[in-house]
C-alpha cells in the first residue's frame, strides 16, 4: 500500500480506500449501464450474432468506465485526484486532445 500511495501522491489510508471504492462503484455501475444503453439505441440482447452484442458492450463499456469514474469521484470528493488519473489515461490512448479540450474549458486561466 505503501508504494500505491507513493505512486499516487495520496497522503492517508483512508483517502486510499476512498479511492478503491470509486473504482469498485464504477467498474460495477459500468457493466451495468451498458446492456439498457445498448437496448436504447435497439440492439437487444437478443441481437444476432451474440458475439457482436458482447464486442458492442464492451465497447460501450470503456467510455461509460470514463465518464462515471469522474462524476463517482466528483461525488467522493475526489475529483482532482481522477480528473489527473483521467488525463494521464487519456495521453496514454493518444487521445491527449480531449482533455486538453476539457482543462480549457473548466479551468480558469491565471491572468497576470
Amino acid at each position: 500500500m505503501k508504494k500505491l500511495k507513493e505512486r499516487w501522491n495520496v497522503t492517508s489510508n483512508w483517502q486510499l480506500i476512498i479511492i478503491f471504492i470509486v473504482f469498485a462503484i464504477t467498474g460495477f455501475s459500468s457493466l451495468q449501464l451498458a446492456k439498457p444503453f445498448l437496448s436504447l439505441i435497439g440492439i437487444p440482447d437478443t441481437f444476432e450474432p451474440h458475439w457482436l452484442y458482447r464486442v458492442l458492450r464492451l465497447v460501450l463499456i470503456f467510455p461509460i468506465y470514463q465518464i462515471l469514474l469522474v462524476l463517482v469521484g466528483f461525488i467522493f470528493g475526489q475529483f482532482s485526484f481522477f480528473w489527473e488519473f483521467e488525463k494521464k489515461m487519456l495521453i496514454r490512448m493518444k487521445l491527449g486532445f480531449i482533455a486538453k479540450y476539457f482543462d480549457s474549458k473548466f479551468t480558469k486561466k491565471k491572468t497576470d
